[in-house]
């Protein structure tokens, strides 16, 4: 191509960069008034110090003290909002542009429980639609759901409506993707006690354990749920719960959670005082010995020796709980071998006579080293 054609062609060129100069200039969101020459940055972000109609306001910078020790390197659109975000604080002000502010501001901290708070603020002040709000709260706990923030925010604005209808479906949805948040089980089990929505509780809470036995967060909200409404007073109340805990064990008898649930449901009226319970894990133990199995039981010869429970042999009991404490420490629960041993060594200092033997240790001494027959 000659010289004088790429000259020729030059016009159209740069006619074409201003004309996609303008459709850029168009599209920055949110800026129509805005001139085509104002500064902003790559992705059409135009900082809030650019912006004329926030002219009005000064921005506070973040005061980290004359030496910071490790100084945090926050991006350009993070200083330039939080900046102005302190400055609308600083001013008390009540304004459509700090309510649209504090959104921008959770966007690049959903954590920064100020910000939480002064949308609060501003939520009442200028009358917002509250069931907007919880649409856009709703979709911040889906992307993330372990903020304790903004449940808090959600918890707040569920009281002002007065309105839990759609919690617990929620709360399911939530718990659908991870069953063990804590965040969810708490807002729902303040969302229960507060609006009395206790039925079918129990129910869903069976479904969650159905799926998966060792959901221990489920276990609990079992135990929650039956503490607030039968309550374990009741004979039949308690033989269920015990006869559903050994039905789950049997499933899972490595399964700390129902074991710890069969544990704490009978340790108000004492272990060794239910009837038959020694006998059903003794039963179970024929089929399966677990460290939970095996600890469970030196629990309820513990319970029997502190109660001078007349219906067990004390001695006998003491020795049956000596011999499973160095069975967990010798085999079934070795990582856990001194515990089991400092077990032993306190029944026998409570309910025995004498010390108890010292176990024998798994490295020979230097003599008994010397003393072993050499066979090359």
């Amino acid at each position: 191509m000659s010289s004088v054609e790429e000259i020729e062609e030059l016009p159209n060129s740069v006619s074409d960069a201003v004309e996609e100069e303008r459709a850029i200039s168009d599209n920055v969101e949110g800026e129509p008034d805005m001139e085509d020459d104002e500064p902003q940055r790559g992705g059409g972000y135009l900082f809030y110090r650019n912006r004329r109609e926030w002219a009005d306001l000064e921005p506070v910078p973040q005061d980290d003290g004359p030496n910071p020790v490790v100084k945090i390197a926050y991006s350009d659109r993070f200083t330039d909002v939080y900046d102005y975000f302190r400055a609308l604080l600083k001013n008390d002000e009540k304004s459509e542009r700090a309510f649209a502010l504090t959104a921008e501001a959770i966007d690049l901290n959903a954590a920064n429980y100020t910000v939480w708070h002064y949308r609060r603020v501003l939520l009442q002040a200028l009358e917002k639609d509250l069931r907007e709000e919880m649409k856009y709260i709703s979709a911040i706990i889906e992307d993330q759901p372990k903020n304790y923030q903004v449940w808090h925010h959600r918890r707040m604005v569920v009281e002002w409506l007065n309105d839990p209808s759609e919690e617990l479906q929620f709360i399911a949805e939530i718990l659908s993707q991870d069953a063990k948040n804590y965040h969810a089980w708490q807002h729902r089990q303040w969302v229960i006690q507060t609006y009395n929505l206790w039925d079918g509780e129990l129910e869903y809470v069976e479904e969650l354990l159905e799926e998966d036995v060792r959901n221990n967060s489920a276990w609990n909200q079992r135990h929650f749920v039956i503490t607030h409404t039968s309550t374990y007073s009741s004979p039949e109340v308690l033989e269920r719960e015990v006869q559903y805990s050994i039905k789950q064990i049997k499933k899972a008898p490595h399964n700390e959670s129902a074991w710890n649930y069969l544990k704490g449901i009978l340790q108000p009226g004492g272990l060794s005082s239910y009837p038959g319970l020694l006998e059903q894990v003794e039963e179970l133990q024929e089929s399966f010995s677990s460290p939970y199995l095996l600890g469970f039981m030196v629990d309820i010869f513990e319970d029997t020796l502190e109660t001078n429970n007349t219906k067990y042999n004390q001695t006998e009991t003491l020795n049956k709980a000596m011999e499973l404490c160095e069975l967990l420490a010798q085999e079934k629960d070795t990582i856990r071998r001194e515990y089991w041993r400092y077990v032993a060594r306190s029944l026998q200092s409570k309910y025995g006579s004498g010390e108890i033997p010292s176990p024998p240790s798994s490295n020979p001494t230097p003599m008994e080293q010397q003393e072993t027959p050499n066979n090359d």
